[in-house]
């Protein structure tokens, strides 16, 4: 591993924690030739499916997309980042169990909804009406039966 400040490959591993619930390992390093300390992440490259969109394309899964999109519904609510980051990395396990190589934006969408409902009530009705294009009145209503029911 190559020091970020000076560029010298000889560097030393100080401590190891695994972090993230487990799914990445945070090493700290030291610099044998300038003396500086920095951090590296080591996590498993598993290979998440292609994102297959409403009208047929296809896409690359990009984690920044859903993180932005669940920040987006819980803009202004009681949820920690930590839990969000929690809900994401359940939508990310969610992807990799179902084992395909594509899978429908829909389903992607679904997962999404799951963690939300989960999170806040709030945030899921938010992400379902932009999600489900709600038409009318009695599509947020049903959405928030979801949510209300899911509490109880």
């Amino acid at each position: 591993m190559y020091c970020p400040f000076c560029t010298n490959d000889d560097t030393r591993v100080v401590d190891s924690r695994v972090v993230e619930e487990g799914t990445a390992v945070r090493r700290r390093r030291e610099c044998e030739g300038c003396g500086k300390r920095f951090s590296t992440y080591e996590r498993a490259e598993l290979r998440l499916p292609l994102v297959v969109k409403k009208d047929g394309t296809r896409q690359s899964f990009d984690l920044e997309k859903i993180r932005s999109g669940m920040q987006k519904a819980l803009e202004k609510r009681p949820v920690s980042v930590a839990s969000l980051e929690h809900g994401l990395n359940a939508v990310v396990r969610a992807v990799q169990e179902t084992g395909v190589a594509e899978i429908a934006a829909d389903k992607l969408g679904e997962f999404v909804m799951e963690q939300l409902r989960d999170l806040d009530g709030v945030a899921y009705v938010r992400f379902a009406s932009v999600y489900r294009e709600f038409k009318d009145v009695d599509d947020f209503l049903t959405a928030v039966r979801a949510a209300v029911g899911k509490k109880e």
